[in-house]
C-alpha cells in the first residue's frame, strides 16, 4: 500500500487511503466544499473514481458535509454500529444556515459494520488495518489505524493533554487503545502529525 494523502481544502484535514482493490477516504470537510475538494483531488493526481468507500471519524458538520453527496455520487459510507444514530446530528446545523447544497446521509445505503469486522471490511479494499472505537471525543468517535504505523484520530484530543489538565479515564482509555497498536504516525483532523517517539507514554516529536 501507498503512502496515505492528505486533502485539505477547508478547515478539516482529510485523507485518502490508497488500497490495492480499492480507495479510503476519511472525513469530508463542511457543506458546500464539494468544488474544492474536487480541486484538491485533482491536485492530488486523483479523482472521484479512485474512492471507493467514505468512512468518518465522527459526524460533526465539519467532518461529515459532503457525505450524502459523495453517496449520490457511488461512494459507500462505511459506519461503524456505534455511528448510526449520529447519521443526522448536524442536519439541523446545515437547515438553520440554510444550506441548500447540503444533502443528507442517506441510512438505507450505508454498509454498517461491527468494530470486530472492521480488518475483513478495510481489507476488501487492499487495506491493512482496523477501525478502534474512541469516543472521549463524541460517542459517535472512532480512529484509524494502519498497519504500516499511521493512525487519524479526528478531532480526539492529544495524549498531552492527560497530563496538562489531569487524568480523563475515557481519553486514557481511547489512548491505551491507540498506543497498543503502537502507531508511528498519529494524524490529527485540525492539530497536523505527531511522530510518536516513545510508544509506552505516548511521546510526541
Amino acid at each position: 500500500m501507498t503512502e496515505p494523502l492528505k486533502l485539505r481544502y477547508g478547515n478539516t484535514d482529510t485523507f485518502f487511503i490508497p488500497g490495492t482493490r480499492g480507495g479510503l477516504l476519511l472525513d469530508t470537510d463542511w457543506a458546500g466544499t464539494m468544488p474544492r475538494f474536487f480541486r484538491a483531488l485533482g491536485e492530488a493526481g486523483l479523482t472521484l473514481g479512485d474512492i471507493s468507500c467514505l468512512l468518518l471519524t465522527h459526524y460533526h458538520p465539519d467532518h461529515m458535509g459532503l457525505a450524502g453527496e459523495l453517496q449520490r455520487r457511488g461512494v459507500t459510507l462505511l459506519a461503524a454500529e456505534s455511528q448510526t444514530a449520529f447519521f443526522h446530528f448536524a442536519d439541523g446545523i446545515f437547515k438553520k444556515e440554510g444550506r441548500r447544497d447540503f444533502v443528507p446521509v442517506d441510512d438505507g445505503a450505508a454498509r454498517v459494520f461491527a468494530f470486530s469486522e472492521s480488518r475483513a471490511i478495510l481489507r476488501e479494499l487492499g487495506i491493512g488495518g482496523e477501525i478502534l472505537p474512541t469516543p472521549s471525543h463524541s460517542p459517535d468517535s472512532v480512529s484509524l489505524f494502519l498497519d504500516g504505523g499511521d493512525c487519524f484520530v479526528g478531532d480526539l484530543e492529544p495524549v498531552s493533554y492527560l497530563e496538562a489538565y489531569g487524568d480523563n479515564p475515557e481519553l486514557r482509555a481511547d489512548w491505551d487503545r491507540i498506543l497498543g497498536k503502537h502507531p508511528a504516525r498519529i494524524h490529527f483532523a485540525h492539530a497536523g502529525e505527531r511522530i510518536m517517539t516513545d510508544e509506552k507514554t505516548g511521546g510526541e516529536k
